[in-house]
């Protein structure tokens, strides 16, 4: 794996390293642990103390934060964000454009449609039909429409 540390300045002009992972060239943060077999998009983000397992594949834009625990096999499309402390079980399909809530669980095999949205500390099994499982998407008069997990 290359070792090339590369910096980032965040809004507030604080600087982080980050080195890029082999397959993809997303950028990985300390300490993080991203299977060498999964692909990291160039324009994705995996943030320290994150876990990526094998077989996994991360969209562009995507930002996988910090001590969030990603399975195996998982697919996560464009600019998705799994906040801080999440865990997404294998086999899981994240829709593009989807927000995973901190300390949000997703179960083995559950998929998410584009533009959803899980609660901080939502769980989510493959099959639920609770209120905890619906995910929301804003119209454009600003109304919400609930959706169910697939």
């Amino acid at each position: 794996m290359s070792r090339k540390i590369e910096t980032v300045e965040d809004d507030a002009g604080k600087v982080i390293s980050y080195r890029r992972h082999p397959n993809g060239g997303g950028l990985i943060g300390r300490g993080a642990d991203v299977d060498e077999t999964s692909f990291i998009s160039s324009t994705a983000y995996v943030e320290a103390g994150a876990l990526v397992g094998r077989g996994c594949r991360v969209g562009g834009g995507s930002w996988i934060d910090r001590r969030a625990r990603i399975g195996h096999r998982v697919v996560i499309g464009d600019a998705v964000y799994v906040g801080p402390g999440a865990v997404v079980g294998n086999r899981v399909r994240v829709g593009s454009h989807s927000r995973i809530g901190g300390g949000a669980v997703i179960g083995h095999g559950v998929r998410l449609h584009g533009d959803s949205t899980v609660a901080s500390g939502s769980y989510i099994t493959a099959g639920s039909k609770s209120s905890a499982a619906a995910s929301q998407r804003s119209r454009p008069d600003g109304s919400r429409k609930t959706r169910k997990a697939a």
